[in-house]
């Protein structure tokens, strides 16, 4: 029977209709079949352990190599007669607040065309240590590495007045935090071209990080990572634990950041008994600013540093076992005994320099050789885990050195984002307690070129300045050539050489003068 044109129109219309409909029935089942299937993939996930060989190795590094040297032109610094004055400078705090201080002292040198005077670093009561820069650092291996970058003094020089040798007093002055280029250009400048010499003195953070010029950035790499080597003793003792450490496979480091100074100043007091409280509340008024702490607003933004049961929970909720090797750095933990047993329950095979290390240390271990070699073990460990990066200058150095030593893995744990889980646990709620840390934890291992983003300070990420590759999609980011050394080498012994010929020439200038007045 033949139908009509209105029929067979509605006939069309009918068919998609009917598609519809079988679409959407298809889809459905699809939805609730990879729902299913889903639901048993993350069952099999919160199951199992994350991968933890992973987290032994490196990072991928995306063809990213550490370069520190110079790419464009790189004049060699001042010679004597050249020079604009002499740049002393006190550096306080521990020992990797001293170092950042260094690296900017070295830029800050450069910047004013001077010669650096070799850092003081600061006595004080807490490390009651007078090492001194050359009792930590190897001093001919500083200023050789730093040749074609800044002239460097051991000491500033004599001058003549009346017949009579005593030292130039420098002009002391206390830079401004996190001071600008600009200011060194000026004001410190014009001071060193009166006086012949300042003394920069507190000098912590007192140059800005955020500098837009990628040659003062990598030479901020050069000193931090080449330069500033320790002393051979310091080196050998630190290799000789990595190795006794390596022996028994891979191993962990932790730095365990659960000192009365870190707690006071984070104003994380509430776990402590009411006697512990009264001494970090007394701590904290003798040394930092008065401020309202409460505990739970400070824990629930990240503020509180992990405590060592919270650490070993981490790793074991990541897969590790009672059979991994951990290396600790920290200092004397507050709260005593009681707040390492749950820990160690977890994780028996601890070390720290002392228990594994060849002797007892000749500087006292609270001291900076003490932290030297933690700082050394922690860098050459197969991963490292920081418990507290905030206003850790160990920790920042840490990570930024292991970055740049072959993208090595940290696994730093997002402390804001754990918090309400560990807070969850206190009360009793446990339930999938394990597979929350996981999911957290997840999202926090750092070790590959990743972007610097404010407020990551350069030294924790010198991302790309001080990186390259070899077939770059940018320009500046091109490894420089194999002979940039020879290149700064050669400007170097010309610079050399003009020198030598001047003060030839001033001596004959000189030696004329005096046969005339001779004769005169």
């Amino acid at each position: 029977m033949r139908r009509g044109p209105g029929e067979a129109s509605l006939r069309r219309r009918r068919v998609p209709a009917r598609l519809l409909v079988a679409v959407a029935a298809l889809v459905t089942c699809t939805i609730w079949l990879w729902s299913s299937s889903t639901d048993l993939t993350l069952t099999s996930y919160k199951a199992q352990d994350v991968d933890v060989n992973k987290l032994w190795r490196t990072a991928n590094s995306n063809g990213w190599r550490a370069s520190s040297a110079p790419r464009s032109y790189w004049p060699p610094p001042p010679t004597e007669s050249e020079t604009n004055g002499y740049l002393r400078v006190r550096c306080n705090g521990g020992l990797n607040q001293q170092r950042t201080a260094i690296c900017n002292a070295v830029v800050a040198a450069r910047i004013m065309n001077a010669t650096l005077v070799l850092p003081e670093l600061d006595t004080n009561s807490f490390w009651r240590d007078e090492s001194g820069f050359i009792g930590i650092y190897d001093v001919p291996h500083f200023i050789k590495t730093l040749k074609y970058d800044v002239r460097i003094a051991t000491s500033v020089p004599d001058i003549i007045t009346n017949r009579k040798a005593k030292k130039l007093k420098a002009y002391q002055i206390r830079p401004p935090r996190d001071a600008p280029v600009t200011w060194y250009t000026t004001v410190a400048l014009e001071k060193m071209k009166s006086y012949g010499a300042i003394y920069l003195t507190p000098f912590s953070h007192r140059l800005a990080e955020d500098i837009n010029d990628p040659e003062i950035q990598r030479l901020r790499c050069r000193v931090n990572y080449h330069a500033l080597r320790f002393k051979p003793n310091i080196m050998k003792t630190s290799s000789e634990i990595v190795n006794k450490l390596r022996s028994e496979g891979h191993f962990m480091s932790i730095h365990l950041r659960f000192e009365m100074d870190m707690l006071a100043f984070a104003g994380c007091i509430d776990i402590f008994t009411p006697q512990e409280q009264k001494i970090l509340i007394k701590y904290r008024k003798e040394n930092f600013a008065e401020k309202e702490l409460v505990y739970r607003e400070r824990r629930l933004i990240g503020k509180c540093p992990l405590t060592p049961e919270e650490v070993g929970l981490i790793l074991r909720a990541l897969g590790f076992d009672n059979t991994t090797h951990i290396y600790l750095a920290s200092g004397e933990l507050f709260g005593g005994k009681r707040f390492m047993r749950p820990f160690k329950a977890m994780f028996p095979r601890l070390e720290n320099h002392s228990s594994v290390g060849p002797g007892k240390l000749e500087e006292n271990t609270r001291g900076l050789a003490g932290s030297a070699v933690d700082y050394m073990v922690c860098l050459l460990s197969d991963n490292f885990m920081p418990t507290y990066d905030g206003p850790s200058n160990f920790a920042n150095n840490l990570i930024g050195h292991r970055l740049y030593y072959g993208f090595r893995t940290t696994i730093t744990p997002n402390r804001k984002a754990l918090a309400p889980i560990f807070m969850d646990r206190e009360v009793g709620s446990t339930a999938g307690f394990e597979e929350r840390v996981r999911q957290v934890m997840m999202k926090t291992y750092i070790g590959g070129p990743h972007k610097r983003i404010h407020p990551e300070p350069f030294y924790t990420n010198s991302w790309p300045e001080c990186f390259c590759q070899e077939n770059p999609r940018n320009h500046a980011d091109k490894c420089p050539p194999d002979n940039i050394y020879e290149v700064l080498e050669n400007q170097f012994r010309s610079e050399e050489n003009e020198e030598s010929i001047e003060v030839k020439a001033t001596s004959q200038t000189d030696s004329i003068s005096q046969t005339e007045e001779t004769v005169i």
